[in-house]
């Protein structure tokens, strides 16, 4: 029996809401989206992926010209690509290749996706770990392998503590994240501000900067200086463009954000997701790879081995530990509760408890590693290469074939077991895009572009040959009844679930507010300003750093204490009102 028999008796009120698509009334305005991407991509993989551009020896007028044209054209790919196939199926791409592409190919997306996340989510908890090993006075891990069994001892402990709250408490920690972008933002600022002074009076004597163009040449002298790690020249622009666009080609090309997406009202939404490149990979990248050259410059190592706990404990004093630790575990957290999803859908008859308990086994294993987390760029470029192809298989069905007059959920209404098109189509993609890396023809980072295309074109014409081309009355009007029966139960809904969003205004939480901005991101940021601008020699700059170090740790304290209560205010007001509601609906 096909999907589309098996889904014609059953009502749909029963079926999980993952299968079906999201109802108007649950989509988001453009806000929301500005959140969600700047909390998401202002995280700990900042420090790592900042230093890691001065380590592979770019040069400042690339980095600031390249970064800013690459992370425009991956805004430009999430808007053109990822958004209109969201909102057009208000469907995860998950839930899509269940539906259209039988049941081995999801499991083997899936299968992917484990290792990917498994990968960042250790990644994220070993960077965590390296600003808590400062506490204890563990020296720094420079080799590959853990090198100290109590720095072991505290990556593994805190694996242990992501995988219970990624097992129980995943609700938390998003709420937490919410409150955490605009501090973060402030915070990776603030760092490549308070060491700029350091770093200039290593290279003119001077602690103060005239105008943009001595920025330029300090940053060009002493950070992105255009000689590797190995004392070699370094990579070009379009290396560093490549590097930028190809950091979230899993999720734009790859439509991995389909699951964000399809929240959306209107594609053009995707334009939003600038919060996260434009700070969180601009920026923020700038400014933390300031802040690794002037700690390995005071560490005396290579800036391709300082941790960034140093880096954060440099820049930051002791909020420093606040921001790697908390950036590690907001970006850990979600990537394990994904790892988990993904390993259920390869073993569905297991709980996903469980088999997260499995997968968070092997991040503990693998969060010892800091060879893991320094290897993040070519782990999301590579990742990147992996799942475009299934990207570029779903854009050929929902753009390519209506234009070609063929079916875009032909297999579905075709009703057989495995989509051998698309399996085919990823396997060639993958020893197509893996060949051209070995002979080593295009950079690596470029690598998703012909793999992507070749990916639309193949599968557009085995496609054909397997009956995309053609018709199946019978199997078509059941989906249409289908989809007339989702509207139906969505206009149901949209009856029972409209809810409109009450704010607070009452004085206390005004205060509230007035408070975690005023304490916890204006006065860090003036102070920061301070250090940068009002140090004129090195006695001002040591007076000004260590003030700013002292305030702003009570400033995050304030911070996170005032934002949480401010949004606990805002649920209960939102529920008391819900409550409302339903009393005098009931009445």
């Amino acid at each position: 029996m096909t999907n589309i028999a098996k889904e014609e008796n059953q009502p749909i009120a029963e079926m999980d809401d993952e299968l079906l698509p999201i109802p108007e009334h649950r989509t988001h305005g453009p806000g929301h989206f500005l959140g969600l991407y700047g909390s998401e991509h202002v995280a700990a993989t900042e420090f790592v992926i900042g230093a890691a551009f001065v380590a592979m020896g770019a040069t400042i007028h690339d980095i600031l010209l390249g970064l800013f044209i690459g992370n425009t054209l991956a805004v430009l790919s999430f808007w053109l690509i990822t958004a209109p196939i969201a909102v057009k199926t208000r469907l995860s791409l998950y839930t899509y290749l269940e539906r259209n592409m039988g049941e081995l190919v999801p499991r083997l997306y899936n299968g992917a996706n484990v290792l990917i996340f498994v990968a960042i989510s250790a990644a994220m908890i070993t960077v965590s770990a390296t600003a808590v090993r400062i506490l204890f006075d563990i020296p720094p891990q420079i080799y590959p392998y853990p090198s100290n069994a109590a720095f072991a001892a505290i990556a593994a402990s805190a694996s242990v503590i992501a995988v219970v709250v990624a097992y129980y408490g995943f609700k938390v920690v998003a709420e937490f994240a919410t409150i955490c972008t605009p501090w973060l933002m402030v915070m990776f600022t603030a760092g490549g501000m308070v060491l700029i002074p350091a770093l200039n009076e290593t290279l003119t004597g001077y602690t103060t900067l005239a105008s943009f163009s001595d920025f330029v040449n300090l940053a060009g002298a002493t950070v992105f200086t255009g000689i590797n790690a190995e004392g070699e020249p370094g990579i070009g622009l379009l290396e560093v463009i490549g590097f930028a666009w190809a950091a979230n080609t899993f999720a734009h090309f790859g439509l991995v954000d389909m699951a964000l997406l399809r929240y959306a009202k209107k594609s053009i939404y995707g334009l939003c997701t600038a919060t996260g490149m434009m700070f969180g990979h601009y920026i923020a990248w700038i400014s933390a790879a300031l802040m690794g050259a002037a700690t390995a410059s005071i560490m005396k190592l290579s800036v391709a081995v300082v941790s960034p706990g140093d880096v954060a404990y440099y820049a930051l004093g002791a909020t420093g530990f606040v921001i790697v630790i908390i950036a590690g575990w907001t970006t850990a957290n979600p990537n394990l509760y994904r790892a988990g999803l993904a390993a259920q859908a390869v073993f569905p008859s297991v709980a996903r408890q469980k088999v997260t308990l499995v997968v968070g086994a092997v991040v503990v294993v693998l969060s010892a590693f800091p060879f893991i987390y320094r290897s993040i760029l070519p782990i999301l470029a590579y990742a990147g290469l992996v799942l475009v192809p299934i990207g570029g298989i779903v854009l050929a069905e929902q753009h390519i074939f209506p234009k070609l007059g063929y079916k875009s959920n032909w297999h579905r209404l075709k009703g057989v077991k495995d989509n051998m098109p698309a399996l085919i189509t990823w396997g060639i993609c993958l020893v197509f895009g893996f060949g051209l890396n070995f002979i080593n023809i295009i950079p690596f980072v470029y690598l998703f572009l012909p793999t992507w295309v070749l990916s639309i074109v193949c599968y557009t014409l085995l496609a054909k040959r397997a009956g995309a081309d053609k018709s199946y009355p019978e199997a078509e009007k059941r989906e249409a009844d289908f989809h007339r029966r989702v509207e139906e139960y969505h206009a149901e809904l949209a009856r029972t679930e409209s809810k409109e969003h009450v704010k607070d205004t009452s004085m206390l939480t005004k205060a509230i507010r007035a408070i975690w901005i005023v304490i916890g991101l204006v006065i860090p940021a003036i102070l920061a300003w301070r250090v940068l601008f009002n140090s004129p020699d090195l006695y001002a700059y040591y007076v000004n750093r260590e003030l700013f170090y002292d305030v702003t740790i009570w400033c995050t304290l304030i911070y996170f204490v005032f934002a949480w209560w401010d949004l606990q205010r805002s649920k209960s007001v939102q529920r008391s009102s819900e409550t409302s509601a339903e009393k005098v609906a009931a009445v």
